[in-house]
């Protein structure tokens, strides 16, 4: 029937469940139901696509490495200068290396060889290119997955609780 999205109480994304253990928090009146699809699980109870729990959980900090599969994530497998989404990707400093740019989230980005190659040991800005969107690191690990979730479209809704999504 389809995912959950599950906020703690401040409303921030916490993971994503199941539609039955979505059900059985509710039940149990340890959540509480934000959004649903116009579905219904019972007449008068329709099915969740979004519930915040009513008790705040503490979640521990994890990093999210910095790997090209990660960031070829986080930009959607498209080149950040031409939308290219082929299968020549590369990876490229926004600020060159050789100038002082390291290896980080807002240095990174997706590039197809071609704008790679155009931009060169250059700043987007003196190659006459424009970035996309400004690179920067994914809030939490769920990140990847939300976003998987709504660019199937299916949970659309998911969107306004997902910063960067």
């Amino acid at each position: 029937m389809g995912k959950v999205l599950v906020l703690n109480a401040s409303y921030e994304p916490l993971n994503i469940t199941s539609w039955r253990r979505a059900i059985v928090l509710l039940i149990k009146e340890k959540a509480e139901q934000v959004e649903h699809n116009g579905r219904f699980v019972y007449p008068d109870f329709p099915l969740p696509t979004v519930i915040r729990l009513r008790q705040y959980v503490r979640v521990p900090y994890k990093d999210i490495p910095l790997t090209r599969r990660n960031i070829l994530h986080r930009d959607g497998h498209a080149c950040q200068y031409c939308s290219y989404s082929g299968d020549e990707l590369t990876l490229d400093h926004v600020i060159p290396r050789s100038r002082g740019g390291g290896d980080s989230w807002d240095n990174v980005v997706t590039a197809c060889v071609r704008c790679n190659v155009n931009k060169g040991n250059r700043t987007p800005r003196e190659a006459g290119m424009t970035l996309r969107h400004q690179p920067r690191k994914p809030h939490s690990s769920l990140y990847f997955e939300v976003r998987k979730h709504i660019k199937s479209g299916l949970h659309a809704e998911w969107q306004k609780y997902v910063i960067g999504a």
